[in-house]
């Protein structure tokens, strides 16, 4: 009776964790509890029901994952920063990786930056594209407009 109450408690705590956090994190071990709880109904040893948790959280975090993400999140808007990834940027300070210096304007706001190359510097008044973002830096570098 024990075993039946813990299944069920953790089932419950992380049902509840799933809905707060909608990020699709506890969902799977949720599964997992769910048929350790059924198993200790039946009367399953300890170790059987441990054993089921994990291989059943297991087969639905690594099978079923990322089906789910990928069809719950597809219609997610790039928003803020990550937006930027792909757009043309200005260099307002010169771009070099081992002074380290280098500011880009873009859509009006001034952002610190790094080249892709370290051994490439970008002038003052260069238009870069902007490839990545590496914390609060955009990591840049300079095409010609057909590439």
């Amino acid at each position: 009776m024990n075993q039946i109450i813990f299944w069920l408690v953790l089932l419950v705590v992380l049902v509840v964790i799933e809905i707060a956090t909608l990020g699709l994190t506890t969902i799977w071990f949720a599964g997992g509890a769910l048929v350790a709880l059924i198993a200790a109904a039946f009367g399953a040893p300890l170790y059987f029901q441990v054993a089921l948790f994990i291989a059943v959280s297991a087969v639905l975090l690594f099978f079923t994952r990322p089906l789910a993400v990928r069809y719950f999140n597809n219609d997610r808007v790039k928003t803020n920063a990550e937006s930027l990834i792909g757009k043309k940027a200005v260099v307002e300070e010169e771009i070099d990786n081992l002074k380290p210096t280098g500011l880009v304007n873009v859509k009006g706001q001034e952002w610190t930056a790094r080249s892709t190359n370290d051994d490439v510097v970008i002038p003052k008044g260069k238009v870069v594209f902007i490839c990545a973002i590496s914390g609060v830096k955009l990591i840049v570098e300079e095409r010609k407009e057909g590439e």
